[in-house]
């Protein structure tokens, strides 16, 4: 899929590895990944 998302950590938008679509508490889609250069989860609201 290669989404980009904005990595806190990092400060920079980069492209999520091992992402994944969930659906947040309020119904609405999401993608969840990690940062491939800080490991830290990455997370964009939306669907894809």
């Amino acid at each position: 899929m290669a989404t980009e998302a904005y990595c806190v950590k990092c400060k920079a938008k980069r492209t999520m590895k091992d992402e994944k679509k969930v659906t947040m508490k309020n119904g609405k889609p999401a993608t969840q990944g990690v940062c491939p250069v800080c490991g830290t989860k990455m997370f964009k609201i939306g669907a894809k």
